[in-house]
């Protein structure tokens, strides 16, 4: 034990006299989760509503106040016509319109009034949170509106959110930029260690010390297995304090789960540093070929259930698949351990394969 700890104090050394690698270490991950918790947002805020109002009765008034006293709409024109209409939107001076009918406050009573709003659905996804909202206020002031004794089924809608009801984008994305950021950084570090050694020519001094393979590699990755352990404590304590999502479920749980994730991530950038020969070589195939799937199949931004087949197969074999959905349970959810068994056993069995490899593929003669 004595020769696995002065290995483990040599990695450290090496770690704290590189300033750009502490900064990496340190440094990204905060820039990383303000950036996706503030920055990238799929919130509705500040949609351009246009209005097209003919009957301007006191229940089309009252909705269109009520619109633009929310956060997510600004009433910026009032039009006279559809031309006019077609024309603002051709010209992107609107994000959305909505059309009253002639006889509204009329029709109201009777069940029949009619609310169009048209959106500009270049993007998809956001076009249809504006309309989810839109539509949400317009029941809401049509159900305050009608009389006691009158129903307003056909005007209003039941609609519940569960977890997020407030829509905030960081409960999304928190997940998994905790995945992606623990992912690239224990990977990425980790990829170079060894080939670092090889390059320095430091790998003969290794190689004839009395230390086994498997303490070589896991004295390569205690300090990385320290330092992600302070970036995880960071990013929980920006999201929650910072950002204000919330540890619904069990911290413990959490963090045992997500140092779980960072060894399967430090396995798999050793493994990366003892089959390629040069830092360059390691810090390209960490880069390139985790970050993109990680971003892209992993759940982290797209859903993995509308991915074609064989794109969920190969997320199937991403260790950030399986982390992103246990943190979103356990943290966004609040579930009990009992129903994360499965990504659990499956990070388990990652971390033992990955191990297993490394140490079949330390070699004890240079080349």
């Amino acid at each position: 034990m004595r020769q696995f700890i002065a290995f483990v104090k040599k990695e450290f050394y090496h770690i704290f006299r590189d300033r750009r690698t502490m900064l990496i270490l340190l440094g990204m991950p905060v820039v990383q989760i303000i950036l996706f918790g503030f920055a990238i947002s799929t919130e509705v805020k500040n949609v351009r509503l246009a209005v097209l109002d003919p009957s301007n009765d006191v229940v089309t008034r009252k909705i269109i106040d009520r619109l633009d006293a929310s956060e997510y709409f600004t009433v910026t024109a009032r039009f006279h016509s559809p031309q006019e209409m077609e024309a603002a939107f051709l010209k992107n001076k609107v994000d959305m319109a909505i059309v009253f009918s002639e006889r509204f406050v009329d029709d109201l009573y009777t069940g029949d009034a009619r609310v169009q709003l048209v959106v500009d659905a270049t993007d998809p996804n956001m076009s249809t949170s504006q309309v989810n909202y839109a539509t949400g206020i317009v029941s809401m002031v049509g159900q305050e509106m009608m009389p006691p004794n009158m129903s307003a089924a056909r005007l209003t809608s039941d609609i519940k959110l569960l977890y997020n009801p407030q829509m905030k984008s960081a409960y999304n994305f928190v997940p998994g930029v905790m995945g992606l950021i623990l992912m690239l950084i224990c990977a990425m570090m980790t990829s170079i260690s060894i080939v670092r050694e090889k390059e320095t020519g430091t790998m003969e001094v290794l190689l004839v010390s009395p230390v086994k393979p498997l303490f070589i590699i896991l004295a390569k990755a205690v300090p990385y297995f320290v330092l992600s352990f302070v970036n995880l404590i960071t990013i929980l304590l920006l999201s929650v304090f910072v950002l204000d999502v919330p540890v619904v479920g069990s911290l413990f749980w959490l963090i045992t789960v997500s140092l779980l994730f960072i060894f399967v991530s430090l396995a798999l950038g050793l493994l990366i540093s003892l089959v390629t020969r040069t830092q360059v070589a390691a810090m390209l195939v960490s880069g390139l070929m985790l970050m993109m799937p990680t971003m892209l199949l992993s759940g982290m931004i797209f859903p993995i259930e509308s991915m074609p087949l064989i794109l969920q197969w190969i997320s199937d074999i991403l260790p950030a698949r399986w982390y992103i959905q246990a943190v979103r349970k356990l943290m966004i959810e609040g579930v009990p351990v009992v129903l994360v068994y499965k990504e659990i056993g499956i990070l388990l069995l990652m971390a033992t394969v990955l191990i297993t490899i490394s140490i079949k593929k330390f070699k004890y003669r240079l080349e």
